[in-house]
Formats: C-alpha cells, sequence, structure tokens
C-alpha cells in the first residue's frame, strides 16, 4: 500500500526588499512544529532594495531556512551575482535564458525524502526579450520525469493569460505546482486542476503601503510627468506576507491554501493551517 502521508510546500511571493525580508523571517520563525512545511520556496529578484539580490541578502534569506530562491527579470540587478550565482546550489534563474547565461534554470532538490524539481521561466509578454518558455520548460519537464517526485514551476511573468495558458499545457505534462510571480498582486485563483496545483500570481512579501512594495510618491509622480526617478522601498512599520501552502498525497497535490496576511514588523501571528481569505490584522 502507497504511504500516504503528507508533503507540505511553502512557496512566497516577490520578497520586496527589507520589509519583505522581515516579513519572511519573522513569518517561518512563527510556524509550529505541527505546521512546518517540508519544503519552501521563495522569489528572491527584489530581494535587494526592491531590486536583485546581493551576497549578503543571499546569506541572509537562506539562514531562514529556505529551501529554494526563484527570481526573474531582475535578478542581475545587483553586480555581484555574478560572482556567486555559478557556485550557489540552491538559486534558480530563469531558464530561458541563452543556454551561455550563468546560472542554472531548473535544480532538484532531496528533502524529507522527496526529490524536488524547481524550475524557474521568463514569459514574453511585456518582458525582456527571451527564448521561449513553452518549449523550453516542456523540454526540462520531459527529462525530470522518472526521476523526480515533484515539479514546481515559477512562471515570472506580466501577463495573466499568458501564465494560464502555460500552466494548463504544463498540467498534461506532469507538473505538480504552477506559481506565478512579479505582478506582485496576489490573485483569488488558487485551484488544483489536471493533478497540479495552481495560482496565477502569489503576490509579493513586503510592505503593503506603497505601490507594489515600493514608495508610493516616486511611483506616482513617474505616472504624472514621466520623468525617471529612482524608486525607494517603502516602509512604514507594516508588512505583508503572500504565499500558498500545498499539500501533496502520494506526490499528488490535494489541498492548496492562499496565505495573505498583514502586520506590524513587531507582531508575528501563528501560522494559519488553514486560510479562508485575507487577515489584515495589524
Amino acid at each position: 500500500m502507497e504511504n500516504k502521508q503528507s508533503y507540505k510546500i511553502l512557496f512566497f511571493g516577490d520578497i520586496t526588499g527589507k520589509p519583505g525580508r522581515i516579513a519572511v523571517r519573522d513569518f517561518l520563525s512563527s510556524i509550529n512544529a505541527e505546521d512546518k512545511p517540508d519544503f519552501v520556496v521563495a522569489n528572491v529578484e527584489n530581494a535587494s532594495h526592491g531590486f536583485g539580490l546581493t551576497k549578503k541578502n543571499y546569506e541572509e534569506l537562506k539562514s531562514y531556512g529556505i529551501d529554494c530562491f526563484t527570481s526573474g527579470n531582475h535578478i542581475w540587478d545587483k553586480r555581484d551575482i555574478l560572482d556567486y550565482i555559478e557556485e550557489d546550489e540552491i538559486l534558480v534563474r530563469p531558464i530561458n535564458y541563452p543556454k551561455e547565461t550563468l546560472g542554472f534554470g531548473c535544480r532538484v532538490f532531496d528533502k524529507g525524502g522527496k526529490r524536488i524539481a524547481v524550475i524557474n521561466a521568463l514569459g514574453q509578454v511585456f518582458m525582456p526579450p527571451v527564448n521561449s518558455p513553452w518549449e523550453t520548460i516542456k523540454e526540462s519537464v520531459e527529462k525530470l520525469k522518472g526521476t523526480v517526485d515533484i515539479i514546481i514551476v515559477d512562471f515570472h511573468a506580466e501577463a495573466t493569460a499568458e501564465k494560464l495558458a502555460l500552466g494548463r499545457y504544463l498540467s498534461e505534462y506532469g507538473v505538480g505546482l504552477f506559481v506565478g510571480t512579479h505582478t506582485h498582486v496576489q490573485t483569488a485563483d488558487e485551484q488544483i486542476f489536471n493533478n497540479m496545483g495552481y495560482i496565477t500570481d502569489v503576490g509579493f512579501c513586503g510592505c503593503p503601503d506603497g505601490v507594489i512594495g515600493m514608495e508610493y510618491s516616486t511611483s506616482v509622480n513617474r505616472f504624472i510627468n514621466a520623468i525617471p526617478a529612482r524608486y525607494e522601498v517603502a516602509e512604514t512599520g507594516r508588512v505583508q506576507v503572500n504565499a500558498v501552502k500545498v499539500v501533496f498525497e502520494n506526490n499528488l497535490p490535494v489541498k492548496i491554501d492562499r496565505l495573505n496576511y498583514i502586520y506590524n514588523k513587531s507582531y508575528v501571528s501563528e501560522y494559519p493551517s488553514t486560510l479562508g481569505g485575507e487577515d489584515n490584522e495589524s
């Protein structure tokens, strides 16, 4: 008889600046032992002052117990990424960059008795020019079949239709979890179809009082006067955690919960076992 022991995967939306790092740190430290996830993934392309990932912040986030870092188009924004991305063991950059690009677009992890593959990819709609994610991801998934237990895809893309279309397509090839990132706005469409967990965008972790994690006035002024200005990470004393928790049994998803919490930096709520909606406790 097959072992039906649950396997829990926790995926954090784009960590944005120091507020996002604080939010994830405190959230992970508050998890009860019985609810502790078996595998933790976080998108980190905005973790260092809103753009890119420094080595210092990489080590900081790694110390919190995150098993895998995914990224996106901003992963190159801090130059020191070029010094450590080749030697790193848990960071995944978009797989559909040219083959000569530094880093790895897919990694396999052994954790809690499971082999977990994580693939990262960029969308093509309203995004920098990249290779087709359709052919590239499908080829990678085909190679992984039979060698891993669960395949996770982080599709870093702008257009919701592109995310949903690719998600449904990949569900036919055995992907276990498809998570959209990049827009920093959590969508309320978490679901399971074709034995695959899905959400169009998991949202972001950071300050909820700005514009997608960045300071309000700069964002507004850029729209009003079209003059370029340096973005600053928003900081108001409140932090937000956006994530999804997916429960697998026999390597298939049986439950997906969308997590959306906002609270003061000094406040840490107990880790929820289920979530029926947004909790704006402050």
